[in-house]
Formats: C-alpha cells, structure tokens, sequence
C-alpha cells in the first residue's frame, strides 16, 4: 500500500503533485488527466497501482504488476511552447535517472527518446500525450512507468526488463523515490523555462550510444546509421555515409 503521509513528508515542490490523486485501479492514468475535468490542475499527479489500459509508445502495452512499481501521469498546461515538448520528454527521463543515481547509487543510462535503462535493461518508459486547439497545447501528459520492486518479468522484449529491487537488491521505498522524482522534475521545469543547454548536456551525459552504430524503426521503415549526436532542438542526428538526417521519432537499437 502506497503511503500518502510518508511521500508528502518528502515531496519539496512548489505546484508538481500538490494536487496528488491516488487510486487502486484505473484504465489509463494519462486519459484521465488528458480527458476529466474533475483532475485539471497544473501539475496534478495521478498514481495508480494498477492500470487496466496501461500504455506506452506505439500503444505497446505496459505490463505492471499492482503494488510493487510506480505507473503515474504528470499534467502541465502552463507554458506549454511546442519547442518545449522535447525537452520535456528529456527532463522526465533525466528526472528518474538522477532519482535512482541518488538515492541508490546505481549507474544509469538514458536511451533517446524516452528509456531508462540499468545495466543496458529497461528500468523505465515515457509517454507523453497531449490535447491542442490549432497550435496551441492546451494539455500535455507525462506517463511514467517504473519497474520499482517487481522480483521477476515473464514477458520477453527487444530489451529486456528489470526492476531497481533487482538492480540493488533491496525493497525500495516507492514514497520516497516518487518524492524525489517530482521534485527532479520540478527543478527541471524551472531550468527549462531559463535554458534548454543543462538538461541537454545532463541527458546526453548518460546516453553511451552517442558514436555507435544503430538501426531506427520509424513506422514500417528501417534506417541504419551512426547515432552521430542529439541535436540543440532534441532530435536525434543520424549520419549515414557523409549525410546527417534529423529523426524526430523512432524506436533506436544498436546494430
């Protein structure tokens, strides 16, 4: 059970999860955000522990067991520049990988655009989602799911899962982690508004790809290259022979 006292006693934050909603089960903590006006404050967080219609990009689903990891949904709807939406999706994922580097001293890595990996396994996802009127963003989701304290994984992916419990074999506190998340996260969104060149150069600190060899599926198509840098918008910079492209989407796997 998820204890609500224990994780405000730690949160640090001046609008992220001030409004903090807590529920056994729903479809999709993202919809619900996105879609109820009942959860329509800035910096709302939804967790719940189970997710009947979890998701994560290209509506793969996103398994979890109830209890043990943290599936939650952050919304903003100050803000919101369509330049900004990158850089959010960078800070989110560096929010998580500064959490779990301090408080449990393990070494992670951040796979572009949105993974959180330890020891090359697959720590953490992120979707984000958003609702516009013409160009501007009037609501934007942050899905976070992170394999917290779940001992084992049945399901075979692409890139094999893991849990922190299993990365620093002990239970890990799911108040206190959530807690320094979105106080990462909030620390992040103030740089952002100032400078994008922090988070940037924080991010791809922890990217090892950055030089290697990788393959891109955008859609049906498969693209192979040099992962050659992540550019000043976000985007990743793909070399192929004395050419470079801008990928703006894809799922990256080294060759």
């Amino acid at each position: 059970m998820f204890n609500i006292e224990d994780f405000d006693i730690k949160l640090d934050t001046e609008f992220i999860g001030r409004n903090f909603i807590y529920s056994d089960e729903v479809s999709s903590t993202n919809r619900l955000l996105l879609d109820t006006e009942e959860y329509s404050k800035h910096g709302a967080v939804l967790l719940a522990e189970y997710q009947s219609q979890g998701k994560g990009r290209k509506d793969r689903v996103w398994l979890s067991n109830s209890g043990q990891n943290l599936t939650f949904s952050i919304l903003l709807k100050e803000k919101l520049k369509e330049n900004y939406v990158n850089f959010i999706n960078l800070g989110a994922s560096l929010a998580v990988a500064q959490s779990i580097e301090n408080l449990y001293q393990l070494k992670v890595e951040l796979k572009w655009p949105n993974d959180v990996l330890i020891n090359k396994k697959k720590v953490a996802g992120i979707l984000l989602e958003s609702v516009s009127r013409g160009n501007k963003i009037e609501r934007l989701v942050i899905g976070i799911g992170i394999n917290v304290n779940q001992p084992s994984f049945q399901t075979k992916f692409e890139i094999p899962p893991t849990s922190i419990r299993l990365e620093f074999n002990e239970l890990i506190s799911r108040e206190r982690l959530l807690s320094d998340i979105l106080n990462n996260f909030e620390h992040i969104l103030t740089m952002l508004y100032h400078s994008t060149d922090k988070i940037l150069s924080d991010w791809k600190s922890r990217c090892k790809m950055i030089g290697e060899k990788i393959k891109i599926i955008e859609g049906e198509q498969a693209k192979y290259g040099v992962l050659e840098d992540i550019d000043e918008k976000g985007f990743l910079v793909l070399r192929q022979g004395d050419k470079t492209e801008l990928i703006h989407y894809g799922d990256v796997t080294l060759r």
